[in-house]
């Protein structure tokens, strides 16, 4: 129903409806930014034959959504991209002073999607709160590397 009310409302556009989506999509999923995110998932994912290993606790409101499809496939891909891109904080706010780059580049949420660069960890979040109706967060995320302290 969402979908028919932005077409019409972009004049028959594809893409403007599919623009007004997102922008209503991100609106919800500020609105439900406080809700407690007790349930969830932790993801792990090897890479290079086993000598990148990553793990991924990925929150959500209810055990419902953290059964579907869309909720498992975004932990899987927070993994992946924690074993390719080690970042060394969630968010920029929590990347160390001292750390080489920017916190942008360090910070998991604004790291661009290693499956596809137009879009940030943050807005693959933004999409499941979208479909889901529930608050997502990623919790705690680890990178382990066979050698490497």
């Amino acid at each position: 129903m969402d979908a028919k009310r932005a077409l019409e409302e972009a004049g028959g556009n594809f893409d403007q409806a599919r623009t007004l989506l997102r922008e209503r999509g991100m609106a919800a999923a500020a609105k439900r930014a406080d809700r407690e995110t007790g349930q969830g998932t932790v993801e792990s994912y090897l890479h290079g034959g086993g000598r990148i290993g990553a793990l991924v606790e990925l929150n959500c409101e209810t055990d419902f959504v953290a059964r579907t499809d869309a909720f498992k496939e975004l932990a899987r891909n927070i993994a992946m991209q924690v074993a390719a891109m080690n970042p060394l904080a969630i968010r920029p706010e929590d990347v160390p002073a001292d750390s080489n780059g920017t916190p942008e580049q360090n910070a998991l949420m604004t790291q661009s999607f290693i499956k596809d660069s137009s879009k940030t960890i943050q807005q693959l979040i933004q999409d499941v709160i979208a479909t889901t109706g529930e608050n997502v967060r990623v919790a705690r995320i680890a990178r382990f590397e066979l050698g490497q302290q």
